[in-house]
């Protein structure tokens, strides 16, 4: 075909289908109430039916509606029930009439009255299971624990002391029966002076220390008695032993070295001295070194800082911390300026041999205080 031909053929236009409302927004409502009626049961979703008939409830029951609305959700999903108030929300019945549409309204306030008394007493059941919610007693960590230790050790005990006054030659693990019940040293004050009252009364009796306790326990033999005094002092010696189990087991807190930033963050020292021709290394290089020189521009005092300690030097503060006393020192320089640069440059050997040969005032233990007049010199890792 030629180019004219093309031209004078007319092109179809393409035309774009509608799409098929769903839902709510396809209800059809031009078809009258029927046809809403059965659209709802088929195309309309649980919830939307819900919401419909709560807007319906809100809107004729503004007073009593909490009640209706507290019923539980399934007596609003009724699809005809749904599709009535639809009908009445969006005030079709205004344009369309339909007896049918009255019908099932009158249908739809008779199942909706009786809702309102049955809402009530489950809101009053709600309430009544909130306040008793809110009486309930809680109990402190201590009261939990002689609630438990009642409940537990001390019931075994009353168990023992009844099979004694039987006449029975019995006796209870204490150890054992802490482990089991999962009691720590913490127990031990309520347990123990129920123990020693035993141990006191059996021992008057047996020594005749006491005439009532020789009389009430004078139907018992001294074998018996001395059973009883050995078997109480076991029990207290497990005491002891539990005591001692769980401070062995307690857990120690190990306290962490802070940040060396932050370590350094509020020292005080002198950055640069122009008489003595010294600046400061920056102090951030301190902690966890273990040797450190210092000067104080002022007293003239250099000191050597030296620990043993295996995390090195800490600071808080302006003051070093974990330095060793018996190892560190300092002394005042006469001649700072013909001492200083040894200070910065040779080594801890050579340093040592001048301290002790060269330098003769009087060798004394540094504080570990620094201040605004002292030079931080040198640090070293030995």
């Amino acid at each position: 075909m030629g180019l004219q031909a093309l031209k004078g053929k007319k092109s179809k236009k393409k035309t774009m289908r509608a799409r098929a409302r769903t839902g709510l927004a396809g209800v059809p409502i031009d078809k009258g109430f029927n046809a809403v009626k059965d659209y709802f049961h088929i195309n309309v979703d649980k919830k939307d039916c819900i919401n419909q008939v709560k807007t319906w409830v809100k809107k004729n029951f503004p007073q009593p509606s909490k009640y209706i609305l507290a019923n539980p959700e399934w007596k609003f999903t009724y699809t005809h029930h749904a599709a009535t108030a639809f009908w009445y929300n969006n005030e079709l019945n205004k344009t369309y009439e339909s007896e049918t549409a009255a019908e099932f309204l009158n249908h739809l306030f008779d199942k909706t009255i009786p809702l309102i008394e049955e809402g009530k007493v489950i809101l009053n059941d709600k309430k009544k299971e909130l306040k008793e919610k809110s009486n309930v007693i809680t109990l402190s960590p201590q009261e939990k624990l002689k609630r438990k230790i009642n409940n537990t050790i001390m019931q075994e005990l009353l168990e023992l002391e009844d099979q004694w006054i039987d006449g029975d030659d019995t006796t209870i693990n204490i150890y054992d029966r802490f482990k089991f019940h999962g009691l720590t040293n913490t127990a031990i004050s309520y347990v123990k002076p129920w123990i020693e009252g035993w141990l006191l009364d059996y021992e008057d009796a047996y020594h005749k220390r006491c005439d009532q306790a020789v009389e009430g326990y004078s139907h018992l033999k001294r074998s018996t008695l001395n059973y009883r005094i050995k078997a109480c002092k076991a029990m207290l010696e497990d005491l002891e032993r539990i005591r001692s189990a769980t401070k062995a087991s307690r857990n120690v807190k190990v306290k962490g070295i802070k940040a060396v930033d932050k370590q350094v963050a509020k020292m005080q020292y002198k950055k640069e001295d122009n008489d003595f021709k010294i600046v400061s290394i920056n102090p951030i290089q301190i902690p966890t070194k273990t040797r450190l020189y210092t000067f104080n521009t002022k007293s003239k005092m250099v000191t050597e800082y030296v620990t043993d300690s295996t995390n090195g030097f800490e600071i808080s503060g302006s003051t070093i911390k974990n330095f060793t006393k018996g190892l560190s020192r300092t002394v005042c320089l006469r001649k700072p300026l013909d001492f200083l640069p040894s200070f910065l440059t040779r080594t801890t050997k050579q340093i040592d041999d001048l301290w002790r040969l060269h330098i003769t005032t009087k060798t004394k233990v540094p504080n570990g205080r620094i201040n605004k007049d002292t030079i931080l010199l040198r640090v070293l890792d030995k």
